[in-house]
């Protein structure tokens, strides 16, 4: 996963910026398909906002939010993200088919499976 950051009106320091990294790094095992995650830092008199973007194979996650210092909304943008990721997960694992449902399997009404018998009329 690319991680790029991007500060407005401020600076990050290193530990801050360390922090970030580790936490979006973090996400990743909520999704193996996340290309890049875009950190946007915004500094206005006292509040610091923080807006990350994942990108995944086919969809586009943002998370938004504020706070007096930077680490702590970035932290709060994380945990919005990480919940969205859940949500997202359980979404695809419903979706998805289970083990043995789909083509292929005939079932009998009772649950049991039929095997194919020759019924070519001969006894």
């Amino acid at each position: 996963m690319q991680i790029l950051t991007t500060t407005r009106h401020c600076e990050l320091d290193p530990g801050v910026r360390l922090h970030a990294q580790q936490r979006l790094e973090k996400l990743g095992k909520f999704a193996r398909d996340i290309r890049e995650a875009h950190l946007t830092v915004t500094a206005e008199r006292y509040r610091h906002s923080a807006e990350i973007k994942l990108r995944l194979h086919h969809h586009e996650l943002v998370s938004r939010e504020e706070s007096t210092e930077a680490q702590v909304a970035i932290d709060l943008a994380a945990d919005r993200l990480e919940e969205q990721l859940r949500r997202f997960k359980e979404k695809r694992a419903d979706k998805r088919p289970r083990r043995g449902e789909g083509r292929g399997s005939v079932a009998e009404p009772n649950g049991e499976a039929t095997p194919d018998e020759d019924f070519s009329g001969e006894e």
